[in-house]
């Protein structure tokens, strides 16, 4: 293979793994070149870390395969999931255009690969490439609005509403009354970490969704008998007080139509 070919091959990977970032989906062919241009790839062993926080900001990172976490621990050691970064996803957008390092960690919780947008690239096409603009703005309000999100669930919601709530946004229908099956992409002791929740609250919490036969678990599969069932479960947690044993008025009373 001629070193050209070999160089049309590498270039076709990394057009075709940042067309699939939504950050990057549908930009024009000859843009979304000059964007490759300045794209580096990057393989991470599980565990090793991508940045820590106040690290100077290098670019854009697209997670190409693999997982990459998003934390920070608090002052007594505890660690806070902001969120799993899967093939597809970006992340550090927010912060390209800031004159600080990032605010928080992000490491592999299994081998990865990522491609790296480099900052000063990036920056440079900003400036000839308004709709890149606006795609950053895009991006960095999500990830604005999902943050407050989690500050909304990790002080307001109780163990019951934020599992739910998560499991809700993993159903493709919510208000579906056909069971749904949710496979876990990551260890249950990750999930209760991205929930703020200890893992033997998170196995308790399970086994209370369980009995109110909300759901089925079987290993990392997650079987919803009725989303309907728990979308309501959601809308009644958040609308009336819970009393001391965790329960919610109501819930006996509610059945599949």
């Amino acid at each position: 293979m001629t070193l050209d070919l070999a160089a049309e091959f590498k270039h076709a990977a990394l057009t075709n793994t940042l067309r699939q970032c939504a950050l990057f989906a549908d930009m024009p062919a000859p843009d979304l070149n000059e964007l490759a241009a300045i794209t580096v790839p990057k393989a991470l062993r599980r565990g090793e870390y991508l940045f820590v926080g106040n690290m100077p900001v290098d670019g854009i990172y697209v997670v190409q395969s693999g997982a990459i976490k998003l934390h920070r621990l608090n002052v007594k050691g505890h660690e806070q999931v902001f969120h799993v970064f899967r093939a597809g996803e970006s992340l550090g957008e927010e912060m390209i255009l800031a004159d600080g390092g990032y605010r928080a960690d992000a490491s592999a919780i299994e081998d990865s690969r990522v491609l790296l947008v480099q900052k000063n690239g990036f920056r440079s096409l900003l400036n000839t490439q308004r709709g890149l603009a606006l795609r950053l703005l895009r991006s960095a309000g999500q990830r604005v609005a999902s943050l407050i999100e989690l500050v909304d669930d990790l002080t307001f919601k109780d163990a019951d509403t934020r599992l739910a709530n998560w499991l809700m946004h993993q159903c493709a229908d919510p208000e579906s009354e056909e069971p749904a099956c949710i496979e876990l992409q990551t260890s249950k002791r990750l999930l209760a970490l991205e929930l703020g929740l200890a893992s033997e609250t998170l196995s308790r919490t399970l086994n209370k969704l369980h009995t109110a036969q909300l759901i089925d678990v079987h290993g990392r599969s997650l079987t919803l008998p009725c989303p309907a069932r728990l979308a309501e479960f959601v809308r009644r947690k958040t609308e009336w007080p819970v009393d001391v044993e965790g329960s919610w008025p109501g819930a006996r009373e509610m059945v599949c139509r």
